[in-house]
């Protein structure tokens, strides 16, 4: 049985659908904990409601295609989200785990939007280039974020640490 270019676009669709739940589950998680960290929790708050844009679009896209996105794969991807969020809390570093986490997660879904991307066009199925370059952009865009928070959040966590505050999150 061939697959069609096609068929593989809407796997892309859905898998890229089940990557956006695990990174809501990912960051409403660690937003719930973050305490002493405002400038990455702000970062964090603002990439959900962006996330929530890039699922609809996805959605949209499926939508167009007459498919949904999978059950399955929505549940297990959130289910490893929530997992991968709270992997870090009995971490006395917490907080850095996090964020280097986050930062190579925000790289996977740069990959998993460029890949999109490629294979809309193989398929024929560029409709939604624009939506789908809107999302890669915003992806950069908290990846940079989180990068450039890197220095400062160890900082704050090193003084706080060496003053003998709670610096975990």
């Amino acid at each position: 049985m061939s697959t069609s270019a096609r068929d593989i676009y809407i796997t892309a669709l859905r898998n890229t659908h089940a990557v956006e739940m695990q990174a809501l589950q990912i960051m409403e998680r660690q937003v719930e904990r973050l305490e002493r960290y405002p400038e990455m929790s702000d970062a964090l708050r603002r990439h959900i409601d962006e996330t929530h844009g890039q699922r609809q679009r996805l959605d949209e896209a499926l939508h167009s295609l007459n498919e949904t996105h999978s059950v399955i794969k929505e549940g297990f991807l959130g289910f490893v989200g929530n997992m991968m969020a709270l992997g870090h809390t009995p971490a006395q570093d917490e907080i850095l785990k996090n964020t280097y986490a986050n930062h190579a997660f925000e790289n996977f879904e740069i990959a998993a939007y460029t890949s999109l991307l490629d294979i809309a066009d193989i398929a024929g199925l560029s409709a939604h280039r624009a939506a789908f370059t809107q999302s890669l952009d915003e992806e950069k865009a908290m990846a940079q974020r989180v990068h450039d928070l890197i220095a400062p959040t160890t900082r704050r966590y090193v003084e706080l640490t060496t003053a003998g505050e709670k610096a975990d999150r």
